[in-house]
């Protein structure tokens, strides 16, 4: 999969930061057979409605850094339907998809519910998901935002953020290890991270992710390696390049440049008491990992780069992230959680008070060329060095993508803990993925 280069001068007038979803719109999921059947959804209409109770679900009422943009936010729209209870329900993110899943499938939850765009087919596969298509008509979202809460050519959510997830470096740290330009080949970076090794004190250099939870980071590794995952529609991993790329993570571990049992949370955690120089994140991180630092001035040392290549000529990798709002089931407080989810997404002051307290890349125009978003620094680097040539998980467009990361993350853990060579785990690890999609 490919992604389309924009300029400078597109980023900021057409995103600042997240509208490099121009680059995106054609790599959003977009379904097809291989995501299997699901229920056509009759479609929520517009127009007047009589507000009614409803539950809004989302992993970031259970984050620390999250969780008061998400109840000043839930306050907002309690203030604007006064007779409205929301009931908030949460569950933390390693464990969101799974449990959604459950209680979507039981019939134990019904309303809003804020996923990650990479979930769509999964769920849309449920077959209880409203099709929110004429409530995001006329809402100043991006045609690029739009398509990535799409699936199958319905709607099925309201797009809230749009961005991606590469690269976060302390440069305080960077500048103390003499790393006066950041490395753009993989060898020159794992030169790198050697010297931020020899700063002592127990750093970390990079806080990959090791822990089997997380460890579908891997997966923009061996693309970088130069594996396409997903070759005329049959799994590719255990190709030279997937091994290649779980040799050289491998290789990172032994030498004590990464670390065991960390994930996207402990290595916020580790990034803000500068015990790690290098992360994994998107954009929503900086507000995670700067509210409670002990370094009052780690939010000027915050600086975005572009994934390493394999050799120089390469174009740099990085994954799409995004969230957006669904609406679940159609029971009387469907209608109210479908105007929760317009609003929250598409009504100006919301946005921008939401972007204010977690900086998320907005997914409107006027959000976009707001001055809030325009004067943000970190943002708009973010987004030309990192957002730009995102591309999305070739495996999100099948509902099994949950189990597939799952599959190949144990064959990596596998490797990394010494009891498979990177060889016969990837072998395993394509099989197995395989055999899920048939």
């Amino acid at each position: 999969m490919t992604s389309t280069r924009i300029t400078r001068r597109q980023l900021l007038s057409l995103a600042g930061l997240g509208a490099a979803g121009v680059a995106l719109a054609g790599c959003m999921p977009s379904g097809g057979a291989a995501a299997g059947p699901s229920a056509a959804p009759s479609g929520l209409a517009a127009g007047s409605f009589t507000p009614a109770d409803f539950s809004f679900s989302s992993w970031s009422l259970t984050e620390q850094a999250a969780a008061p943009a998400i109840k000043a936010l839930l306050d907002g729209y309690r203030a604007k339907q006064k007779k409205v209870t929301v009931t908030e329900v949460s569950f933390p993110y390693n464990e969101y998809f799974k449990q959604l899943m459950l209680q979507v499938r039981g019939g134990q939850f019904t309303g809003a519910a804020h996923v990650d765009v990479a979930w769509l087919a999964s769920l849309a596969a449920v077959g209880k998901l409203q099709d929110v298509s004429s409530l995001t008509k006329g809402r100043d979202y991006t045609d690029a935002a739009l398509k990535a809460a799409r699936f199958d050519g319905v709607q099925y959510g309201f797009p809230w953020t749009i961005g991606a997830i590469g690269l976060v470096a302390n440069s305080e740290l960077l500048t103390k290890a003499g790393i006066d330009e950041f490395p753009t080949t993989i060898d020159d970076y794992e030169a790198a991270l050697k010297k931020l090794k020899g700063l002592g004190n127990g750093l970390i250099p990079y806080a990959a992710s090791t822990k089997a939870a997380q460890l579908k980071d891997i997966l923009i590794w061996m693309q970088t390696f130069g594996s396409p995952l997903v070759k005329d529609g049959k799994v590719a991993i255990g190709d030279d390049e997937s091994v290649e790329a779980v040799t050289w993570y491998k290789s990172l571990y032994d030498q004590g440049l990464i670390a065991a049992d960390v994930d996207r949370f402990d290595a916020r955690s580790l990034f803000s008491q500068g015990r790690t120089a290098i992360y994994d994140d998107a954009p929503v991180g900086r507000s995670a990992v700067t509210k409670d630092s002990p370094d009052k001035d780690l939010d000027s040392k915050l600086v975005a780069y572009a994934r390493p290549v394999l050799k120089k000529g390469d174009t740099p990798r990085a994954l799409v992230w995004g969230g957006a709002i669904v609406v679940v089931g159609d029971d009387k407080g469907a209608r109210t959680a479908a105007d929760f989810g317009q609003w929250a997404t598409s009504d100006l002051d919301a946005v921008l008070g939401d972007y204010k307290q977690r900086g998320l890349p907005p997914v409107t125009t006027k959000a976009l060329a707001s001055d809030e978003v325009t004067a943000d620094a970190f943002g708009t680097q973010f987004a030309e060095r990192i957002t730009k040539t995102a591309t999305t998980n070739p495996f999100w467009v099948y509902p099994q993508y949950a189990q597939i990361e799952t599959v190949v993350a144990e064959r990596v853990q596998a490797v990394l803990v010494g009891q498979q060579s990177p060889k016969d785990a990837m072998a395993q690890a394509g099989e197995a993925a395989q055999k899920l999609i048939g």
